[in-house]
Formats: C-alpha cells, sequence, structure tokens
C-alpha cells in the first residue's frame, strides 16, 4: 500500500461527513521523491467520488466495462482509427481497470493512449493519397452515419476502404454545392462559361484536403495530459452526466464562463494553419480602447512588459493564450502581422475584460397601448472567486428596476438556452418576485432536505410575469420556473418540459486536499439533489410549462433523460408555502392561450417541422453516388421548404432599449448594433409574441383583494 492510499485510509469515516456536508475537509499527502501527477488525480478523484457523490458507485467489474467501453469510444467514435486486432489486445482490461485505479496502474490508459496516437499518425500518413486520384461519383455505395453501426476494421485494405468514404462524403457535399453555385451564375448570366464536373470535382477535393489538414493539426496537438483528462472525465461520467474532472485550464475557462468577465485584452483568437488570428476584438476591453489590434491580425510573438518577444507561430492556441492573458494591469506587447502584410509592435495594458453576451438585459415594447419589459439572462453568473462582483441577481434587480422606470405593466423573462449556473442568485431572483419564503429544497444523499428560502420580504416586482424557457432551460433556470409557477407567481409558456436537471454540483480545486506542487485543476462533482417547495423533483422530468408551444427540438433526444447514468427521479415531502393570490384571471388567460396556439398557423407548422427533423435523425446512411446523393438531398431541400414560413414570421412590434442604456449606446456601436440585432430579433420571434399576449391578458386582484404572502 502506497503512502496516498495509507493517508486516505486515515481520514477515515470523520471525513465521510465533513464531505457530505460541504466537502471542506483538507488532508495532505507526504511528498513522494518523484510523484506522479496521473496516478495522485486518479486516486485523488476515486476517494472524492465514493465518499462525496450524491450517489456513488462501486469501483467493481460492471464500472470498469463501462469505462472500458465508453472511452474507446469517445476516443474514436466512428471507428475509424483503432483496428480490431487493436480492440482484441485492449479487451483483457474490459474488467481489470477498477483493480488498476485502485492500485494506481494506468497500463489500460498508457495502451490505450499510445496506440490511438500511433493510429492517429498512421492516417495523417496516408489520408493524402486517397485525395490523389478523383473519386468516381457513379459507384453505387453508401456509408453509414450511425455510430453504433459500425464496426472496426479487420485489415489495413478495410480501413483505407473506410477513410476513402470518408473523405469521398466530405467531397461530394463541396461538389455540390459548387454545382449549385455555378447553375445560379449561369441563371442570372447566361454568358457564363460554366465549370465542367471534373474541375469542380478537383476543386472540391483540394477543399476537402484543407479541411483535414486542419483537422489533423488539431488533432496532433492533442498530448497524453489531454487524453488522460478525456479518461478521468470517462470515469467521472459513469457517475452522472454533469461530474466531471477540470483540468487546470478548463478550470480557467469554468471560471471566466460562469463570471461572465476575464483578464486579458479583450480579444477572441483562433489558430489558422500556424498562426493565431484574431477574429474579435470585444467592445469595452483593452484591445478595444487601444484601437490598433483588427480582426485578421495575425500574433507572431508575445512578450510579457520588456522581456524577450515568444515567437507562437505554430504555437498551440492554448499555449499561446495563456502568454497572451495576464493579471490586471501587466503590459503585454505583440508582435502583429496586420492584414495588410505590414508588421507592427502593439503594446496593450491588460484589464478586466467584460463578456457582455452573459449578462442579464432588457428591452421594452409597446403594444394596445401600454408598456411591457422583456429580460433576456443567459445563465446564473457569478464569480466564485470575487463575491462582491456583479452577479446576475444583482444585475436582475437593476433591470427591474430599469423597467419600473419605464412604467411597464408586466415583464417577460426569457430563459431559453439558459443552462443554469449559480444555486444562490436563482434563489435571489426568485426573491425579487415573492415577499419571502421557501424557494427551493436541496438534499445531501442519506440527508433530510434543507430549505433554501428567500429571507428578503422586499418584493421588487409585483406586477404581471410570464417565463420563457425551452428544453434546454435546465437547472437554476429550473429552479427559479418551478418555484414561480409553485408560487402561481407566473405563468410558464414554451416546450413541454424544460431539460430536466435537478442536480446540484460543487467546485472542488483538487490541490485544496492534496499538498502537490503543480496545479491539478478540479472536480466538478454532484452532491446534492434539488427539489420544488411542493416536494416534487425536476429531475428528469423538468418543468412543465402552463402553456406548451412546439418548437423544432419538441421530439429531440436532448433532454437529461437522454444523458447517459442520468440520477434516477424521485419526491419528497412538500414544504409550507403561500401561493400568491394576485392574479384575477390567471386560468382563463392559460386556457385563452391554448386555443390561441391551437389554431395557431405558426405553431402547427412549427409542430409538423420537429416531427419532420424527428425523421431526418432517422436516417441512418448517405448515398456516395452523387446522382442517388443530389436526388436525396433535392428531396429533403424540397420538404424543408414546406417550413420556410417559420423564418418569415414578424410580430410587428418595435423594440427598444430602457432610458438608461441610451447614452451608453451612444458611445460604443458594437453594442448599439448587438442591441439592434437582438430587438430584430425579438419581433420576428412567435414565441415572444405569444408571451406577450398572455402578458397583456393577465389581470391583478385590486390591493385590496389580495391575500399577503
Amino acid at each position: 500500500m502506497n503512502k496516498l492510499t495509507q493517508n486516505y485510509r486515515k481520514i477515515g469515516l470523520i471525513a465521510v461527513a465533513l464531505l457530505l456536508a460541504a466537502f471542506t475537509i483538507s488532508f495532505t499527502i507526504k511528498q513522494q521523491q518523484d510523484p506522479e501527477k496521473d496516478k495522485v488525480l486518479i486516486s485523488l478523484l476515486k476517494f472524492a467520488l465514493t465518499k462525496g457523490h450524491y450517489q456513488p458507485k462501486d469501483f467493481n467489474d460492471a464500472l470498469s466495462e463501462k469505462v472500458y467501453n465508453d472511452f474507446i469510444e469517445n476516443l474514436d467514435p466512428r471507428k475509424r482509427y483503432f483496428m480490431q486486432s487493436d480492440l482484441d489486445e485492449f479487451s483483457k482490461y474490459k474488467f481489470a481497470i477498477d483493480d488498476q485505479i485502485n492500485s494506481e496502474d494506468l497500463s489500460f490508459f498508457k495502451l490505450v493512449y499510445g496506440r490511438f496516437d500511433q493510429r492517429l499518425k498512421e492516417v495523417n500518413g496516408f489520408y493524402k493519397s486517397l485525395l490523389t486520384d478523383p473519386f468516381d461519383f457513379n459507384v453505387d455505395e453508401t456509408i453509414s452515419i450511425k455510430y453504433q453501426d459500425l464496426s472496426y476494421s479487420k485489415s489495413e485494405a478495410e480501413r483505407l476502404k473506410a477513410w476513402q468514404k470518408e473523405l469521398k462524403l466530405n467531397t461530394i457535399s463541396r461538389l455540390n454545392d459548387r454545382l449549385e453555385t455555378e447553375n445560379d451564375k449561369f441563371k442570372t448570366d447566361k454568358n457564363y462559361q460554366e465549370k465542367s464536373f471534373a474541375s469542380l470535382e478537383i476543386e472540391s477535393r483540394e477543399a476537402t484536403l484543407k479541411s483535414m489538414e486542419a483537422f489533423f493539426e488539431r488533432m496532433l496537438e492533442l498530448n497524453e495530459e489531454d487524453s488522460f483528462s478525456a479518461f478521468l472525465n470517462t470515469i467521472t461520467s459513469e457517475f452522472d452526466p454533469h461530474t466531471a474532472y477540470l483540468a487546470p485550464e478548463d478550470k480557467k475557462r469554468f471560471d471566466i464562463t460562469m463570471a461572465g468577465k476575464l483578464e486579458g485584452i479583450g480579444a477572441r483568437l483562433q489558430k489558422k494553419n500556424d498562426y493565431t488570428k484574431i477574429v474579435e476584438i470585444i467592445s469595452g476591453g483593452p484591445a478595444w480602447k487601444k484601437g490598433e489590434l483588427e480582426v485578421g491580425d495575425m500574433i507572431l510573438k508575445v512578450a510579457q512588459g520588456n522581456d524577450e518577444p515568444k515567437d507562437i507561430v505554430g504555437m498551440r492556441l492554448d499555449d499561446a493564450v495563456e502568454l497572451i492573458k495576464g493579471k490586471k494591469g501587466t503590459e503585454v506587447k505583440l508582435t502583429i502581422k496586420k492584414i495588410d502584410g505590414t508588421i507592427k509592435v502593439i503594446s496593450i495594458i491588460r484589464d478586466v475584460v467584460e463578456l457582455e453576451e452573459t449578462f442579464a438585459k432588457s428591452a421594452i415594447v409597446n403594444k394596445d397601448g401600454n408598456k411591457y419589459g422583456v429580460i433576456e439572462l443567459p445563465k446564473f453568473y457569478i464569480d466564485f472567486n470575487e463575491k462582491d462582483s456583479r452577479n446576475s441577481a444583482t444585475d436582475m434587480e437593476k433591470q427591474v428596476a430599469y423597467l419600473k422606470q419605464e412604467n411597464v405593466k408586466g415583464i417577460l423573462i426569457d430563459l431559453r438556452n439558459n443552462g443554469g449556473g449559480s444555486l444562490s442568485t436563482a434563489i435571489d431572483i426568485a426573491g425579487l418576485f415573492i415577499k419571502s419564503g421557501p424557494v427551493v429544497q436541496v438534499r445531501y444523499r442519506n440527508e433530510k432536505a434543507l430549505v433554501q428560502e428567500d429571507k428578503n420580504k422586499k418584493i421588487q416586482w409585483e406586477g404581471s410575469l410570464v417565463i420563457l424557457v425551452n428544453e434546454l432551460s435546465a437547472s437554476a433556470s429550473e429552479i427559479f420556473a418551478a418555484a414561480m409557477q409553485d408560487y402561481n407567481r407566473a405563468v410558464i409558456i414554451g416546450s413541454k418540459q424544460t431539460f430536466g436537471k435537478g442536480t446540484v454540483q460543487n467546485i472542488l480545486t483538487l490541490n485544496n486536499y492534496v499538498n502537490y506542487p503543480e496545479d491539478l485543476g478540479a472536480l466538478k462533482m454532484t452532491i446534492q439533489k434539488f427539489y420544488r417547495v411542493n416536494g416534487g423533483s425536476t429531475q428528469l422530468k423538468g418543468v412543465t410549462s402552463d402553456v406548451a408551444l412546439p418548437d423544432r427540438y419538441a421530439f429531440m433526444e436532448i433532454g437529461e433523460r437522454d444523458e447517459q447514468n442520468p440520477l434516477t427521479w424521485d419526491k419528497i415531502e412538500s414544504v409550507n408555502y403561500t401561493p400568491w393570490n394576485g392574479y384575477a384571471n390567471f386560468d382563463e388567460v392559460v386556457n385563452q392561450s391554448k386555443v390561441r396556439v391551437q389554431s395557431n398557423a405558426y405553431f402547427n407548422l412549427a409542430n409538423q417541422n420537429a416531427k419532420w427533423l424527428k425523421q431526418q435523425q432517422k436516417i441512418s446512411s448517405i448515398s456516395l453516388n452523387f446522382k442517388n446523393y443530389k436526388k436525396d438531398l433535392d428531396q429533403s431541400i424540397q420538404e424543408s421548404k414546406s417550413y420556410n414560413g417559420l423564418n418569415d414570421f414578424d410580430g410587428k412590434f418595435d423594440f427598444k432599449s430602457p432610458t438608461y442604456e441610451l447614452a451608453e449606446l451612444k458611445k460604443d456601436s458594437v453594442l448599439a448594433q448587438k442591441r439592434a440585432e437582438w430587438h430584430k430579433n425579438l419581433s420576428k420571434d412567435a414565441y415572444v409574441d405569444e408571451a406577450l399576449n398572455i402578458l397583456a391578458q393577465l389581470k391583478l386582484k385590486p390591493q385590496e383583494q389580495l391575500v399577503k404572502n
């Protein structure tokens, strides 16, 4: 037994209770002479998952088999790299991975990673030869697009044939696009000399080659550390879909996503061949204020202040980004190749960069002589490292205040595609619309549920409220929507049900639990389930809309119930709470909306489109015979035209920014353009239109009839 394992066991049962309470226990390993990071990580994750996960699993043969199958499938889902002989060799580990984890033996991972790296380089060595000669598109053959139907190649000839089909599929789609373009040019100009099929086939193969070169460049940049992170995530995913290992860089990206801000220069970067290219200048950031960096510029070198510049040509994008980012107030000097080919050194002082698309925003609209407010909340954001910085709850409070200043009659909150975020901010936001009371129940494994309450008796908004959701509204979105539904505070409108994620995760910075010199990253682990105040769970079932609106996702497999290894649904006792009784006609308005939707041509068409998309998902193969390929594609395009009307909706409403934002929009043309685009999209959104219909019909009881919460 090694020292790390001994130290785990010393913790004993005392650790279990603490882990279940908040997982704040820390422990130290004795520094080994030459500790292996991978072994420390896998042992630490096993300990944490076993002791702290809401529904832990035994590390046994059943888990081993799942890790075995999933890791290989995740590496090579289309079975185009590994050979059947590789699988035969790997199979001896199918029921041994649990034993290897227990003994910190990485033989399975090392073998599979090494073989994948070998096969990747082999394919990189031969795919170009398959693009040398023209493809024969007269051959009657197909390619399967259902992963489960594919098999591993038993010989090199089979693997070459499989890749030949992959490249042919890539090329046939490009060839068809080019033929369509040529045909369109000829239609507009009868004197235009159309290119031949043969010349377009050459162009298409060249485009495929260029695309594959970029693909393999990215793939070959992945190293053993990247693959080991994938292996660890295969293990964590067997516990539930939301438990994940975050490698150091992934943890940084997670923090940026949650906080909606970073420290750097304020530019989005992309790898272009060997170069790091500027693809966006973030409005309000240091690069934007400096005004010298432009979209399309290539970064050649990076220097920290007066240090020697470091050449980043050919460097991995992640590594280049690390050099460019840095603490607020520090200087970075970028050697830039401008769009015109000139070379220039640009000095930028790094600062906090806010990602505007993360944050809540509002608009106002006039309907039937009354003003209404729309708030879009993309996520329940918070900066875990700076508790006093802006978060979704404080921003929502401000947006509601701005709309009150505009004298709006009702508010629509758009939570579509909001995948969740901070539990605490969801509770605080719910508190803006109720006077006080329980919002959600959370439960650790084998413990009684804890009631999370809004304790602030102040209510920010007492008017009509509608919440718009879809199948991708998840987690914190569901906590908020469920609370508003249970309190009868809002009409929930949108998809039949939301995503169905009823679990809570905690972020464990692994270096807090082990004395190790390198950054170990973090574990995002499911430690709780949450329940509605009525005792029900949103796990798997989501929040059922009061008014269901058909959309393109209606029949697609995209909810929690369609994920691998989701936790089960259950329910607990309800808690005492007093529903809001401020609406005079809630049920009547909901029923009227249902009638409108049932007879609405747009929503009927949306329902037909959703069914058609479901049928399209059942297609299992694509013809590589050009005549048959085009026939199938033309039929699909023709069928899809039946749903073009979904793009033509126009609610004829004029959405505008609230007064508070107008001065800022005059100073920031980029933000003004983004707002104009958002307002345009709102006016062409049938789901927003129906939500506004509901808002306009909702009536509040006279003040003297209201029963206080």
